[in-house]
This record gives C-alpha cells, sequence and structure tokens, in this order.
C-alpha cells in the first residue's frame, strides 16, 4: 500500500524530462493552479439562515485568446439531478458572472438564476434577480427524494468546456465595445465552428448572506486534460451533454511525490473519479462559545450519480438511491486542540438507513452540534458525541476506507493498465465557519459584528 499526498502536479510535469519521469499531459487530473477544462464549483445555496437568507455569485473566467463554447449545469444536492443547463460563449479573456437567488419568499419555492453580463447565453438567461431563469424539477420527480421545488435550493454546479469556437461564431461572441453581437449561434453553425479546446477556465462561488454579514467563498476545482482526444464535444442547449462521463482518453495521473503515473480505466468517468478519489479528508472545526461560532463541512460526490441509478450501487458507491437516500458509511476520528480523540467506527444497520456515520446525499452538509451555518436541509449533524468531551475546537478525520456493511468493492475503483486499486471515495468540498457577536455597540454606533470564512478540505490518496 501507498498513501499519496495530495501534491502538485505541475512539480512532477516539470520534472519530467530531466528526471525520466511517466506521465502524459493527456490524462485528466485536478490542476492545484485552479485552470482545466471542467469546473466543478463544490456548493451552492439560496437556504435561510436566520435572520438572512443566502444568494450564491458564481464566475468564470476565459484566460485564454481562444473563444470558447462552455455548458453550464446546476445539480440539485439530494441526488444530482439537473435543475438547469445552457450553452455560454465566452470571448477570449472574457469573465462571465450570475447569481443564484432564491424563487420568492413562498415556503417550499424553489431557485433561479440572473444575470447583467453580456456574455452570450442560448437561450438567453434572465438579468432581472426579481424574475430569475427558474430552475426546475424535471430530472427527479418520482425518484424518492421529493418532488417539489425546494431541492433546488442547494447543490453543486458543473462548467464543461465544449471546445473553442472559431469562424463566425468567434466574431459573434468576442465583445466589441463591451457588448459581443451574439451572432453566429444557430445549431448547425456554432457546432461547425468549434474544434477541441485548450483549457485555462477558472472561477469560483461566493456564498452571501447579507443580513448575517457572511461572506464564504469557494474555488471551483479545475480538471485538466479533461479532453485532449476525439471530437470537440458541442451539444446543442437542451440536450443534457456534455457531462462528465465524456473524459477522453479515459486516464488519470497521480503524482506520489516522485514520479507521475497514468492510470487507464475502461470508462470516462471512472478516468474522473480516480483524480477526485481520497481515503481520508480532514478539516478544522470552531464551536466557541465566546464568539457564538459554528462549523459546517461541505462534503460533496460530484461523479456519485453515475454510480448509484437504478436498483444497485457501483463501485466507488456503496447503494443505490433509494427512499430519499443512498448512503455510503464512513469512519470519523475528531480530535480537540490538546490531541484528545473520539473515534467512531461505521457497520450500523439496517444498510439503507441514515446512520449517525454515514454520508447519504451527493452535496453533504456535515454541520457540528447542529451549528448549521448554510442553513442546509442536506444535513448531516456531528453530534457532542462524536466530539471529545466539551470539545469547543480542534479537527477532524474521515475515513472512507474502513470496514463497509454494502457491496463487496465498495469505495474503490480498480484501474486496467497499469492494475491499481483506488481507495476512498471522489470527493471535494470546503469547510464554513462562522462567529455570531451580532449587534456591538462600539461609541456611538451599534455595528453588526457577524463574521464567516473558508477552509479548502485536506485529503490524502491511498492506491494500492
Amino acid at each position: 500500500m501507498n498513501t499519496f499526498k495530495k501534491t502538485t502536479l505541475y512539480t512532477a510535469l516539470a520534472g519530467i524530462g530531466a528526471l525520466g519521469m511517466a506521465g502524459t499531459a493527456n490524462a485528466v487530473h485536478v490542476n492545484p493552479d485552479g485552470l482545466g477544462q471542467a469546473l466543478i464549483y463544490p456548493y451552492y445555496t439560496v437556504q435561510a439562515a436566520a435572520p438572512g437568507t443566502f444568494a450564491s455569485l458564481l464566475s468564470v473566467v476565459n484566460s485564454t485568446s481562444s473563444a470558447k463554447a462552455v455548458k453550464v449545469r446546476f445539480l440539485e444536492g439530494k441526488n444530482s439531478k439537473e435543475v438547469l443547463d445552457f450553452n455560454l460563449y465566452l470571448s477570449p479573456r472574457d469573465v462571465w458572472v450570475a447569481g443564484i437567488v432564491g424563487a420568492g419568499a413562498a415556503a417550499g419555492g424553489g431557485a433561479g438564476i440572473y444575470t447583467n453580463d453580456k456574455s452570450c447565453t442560448t437561450p438567453t438567461v434572465s438579468s432581472d434577480p426579481n424574475n430569475p431563469s427558474l430552475f426546475v424539477n424535471f430530472a427527479y420527480v418520482g425518484d424518492s427524494g421529493g418532488d417539489g421545488l425546494d431541492r433546488t435550493r442547494e447543490g453543486y454546479v458543473e462548467i464543461i468546456e465544449m471546445g473553442n469556437v472559431t469562424g463566425t461564431t468567434a466574431v459573434g461572441v468576442t465583445h466589441v465595445a463591451g457588448v459581443p453581437p451574439c451572432t453566429g449561434l444557430s445549431d448547425s453553425v456554432a457546432q461547425a465552428n468549434t474544434v477541441l479546446g485548450n483549457g485555462g477556465l477558472f472561477g469560483g462561488i461566493t456564498l452571501i448572506n447579507v443580513l448575517n454579514g457572511e461572506d464564504i467563498s469557494a474555488n471551483a476545482v479545475a480538471l485538466e486534460a479533461f479532453r485532449t482526444a476525439g471530437a470537440p464535444i458541442w451539444f446543442a442547449p437542451g440536450v443534457t451533454l456534455p457531462d462528465l462521463t465524456l473524459a477522453n482518453p479515459p486516464q488519470t495521473e497521480i503524482f506520489n511525490g516522485t514520479t507521475a503515473t497514468t492510470y487507464t480505466f475502461l470508462a470516462g468517468i471512472d478516468a474522473v473519479s480516480a483524480a477526485l478519489m481520497h481515503n481520508t479528508l480532514m478539516n478544522e472545526y470552531v464551536l466557541d462559545t465566546a464568539t457564538k461560532s459554528g462549523t459546517d463541512w461541505v462534503v460533496t460526490f460530484p461523479t456519485k450519480r453515475f454510480y448509484v441509478n437504478g436498483t444497485t450501487a457501483s463501485p466507488p458507491f456503496q447503494r443505490p438511491f433509494a427512499g430519499g437516500i443512498s448512503c455510503d458509511d464512513i469512519s470519523v476520528t475528531t480530535w480537540d486542540r490538546e490531541e484528545r480523540a473520539v473515534t467512531v467506527s461505521t457497520g450500523f444497520s439496517p444498510p439503507q438507513a441514515q446512520s449517525p456515520l454515514s454520508l447519504c446525499f451527493e452535496a453533504n452538509v456535515v454541520t457540528f452540534k447542529g451549528s448549521n451555518v448554510l442553513g442546509s436541509a442536506n444535513l448531516k449533524d456531528l453530534t457532542a458525541a462524536t466530539l471529545p468531551v466539551n470539545a469547543q475546537n480542534g479537527w477532524a478525520l474521515f475515513d472512507f476506507t474502513s470496514s463497509l456493511s454494502g457491496a463487496v468493492g465498495a469505495h474503490q475503483l480498480v484501474s486496467v493498465s497499469p492494475t491499481a486499486t483506488f481507495h476512498g471515495l471522489p470527493v471535494i468540498g470546503f469547510m464554513a465557519q462562522n462567529f455570531v457577536n451580532g449587534v456591538l455597540s462600539v461609541g456611538p454606533l451599534n455595528v453588526q459584528s457577524n463574521y464567516a470564512g473558508t477552509f479548502v478540505h485536506r485529503t490524502t490518496k491511498l492506491i494500492n
């Protein structure tokens, strides 16, 4: 067994020529520098967290000199069912921004998106925050997770490069005095003018709760070399492709500190999952009484939907989506700042029931002692029993490889060349914490003194 630390890939690639290392720029991998052909934003929310409600502000940047066509996709958090997608065209060096907001104040209401940005979209996205382009429930009606639009209020986002655009389409999407003409975007013309892309996308998302004085930000995870062979992957608006299954070639590259190794899989989605695979996930928590602190961890499985559809689950995931959940057992160890520890293992039954130590959604929010900083409905609470006695701060480790009560081979992926077993789950996310001081008197002024911040998760890899 080798435990691989998460290490920057560019270091490996820079040394390939000098040290004779194996490696290829054609294998999908997470780019630690944040640039890629496919971006995964780990979480969006428009949930209420008193006294305010979150909105999510999204951006994507084209850092290259090529015009691009990308697919923008929003997925709800329970079962990763698509709630909206559209095609976006970015001119060279372009930035596109949008806001995800609640769709009205009525109970059970959903979410929608608006943008005042001038970059071309097909179809056109609303520019009115009070009348956004609405998220829909068509893809998840009847899947046992609930049919209501409230499911659209939290989830995650994919932006996938379909290719660089040339000819009249490139001219039509390039800004002139700040505004593109948005011509050459008919299906036949745009498809004919799209060639294989060259990446260079990056982006981020801000979760902002104005009345709470909270601003929580996260970078998009960038998959580089997602598509370096075959045809470009332009698809018309209204078509739910491209998606993460279209990685080509179906390879991922892993750097273990000295050597970059390329692993080949039978399917592109397995290569993407392997690139995101981790056996452990770590971060801190803060629950200080004096500052009324709270902590949530966002734990998102962006490829899970491709393994849990139907009546069975496929590795690396453990159980199918049924009864509104699809649970994967984990083991948790928590420490306080004085190194006192508590470990709770898996193995609860019945196997499909949500247990204290299973993650049952695709975009999970793990909260510590009921903090619920993000106001999530897709919640897993780590109660006082899972923390050292009276712990108000410390850190925790999630282990995705401990003994499982599900199918043989769960939480594992096997490559075909060279043959190797990747242990764990494909996971991304971050920690969000807040400090709720309320209104403080500063001389003659009353000042809202709430704060929030984020830290990306730390992880390890385990490849046998």
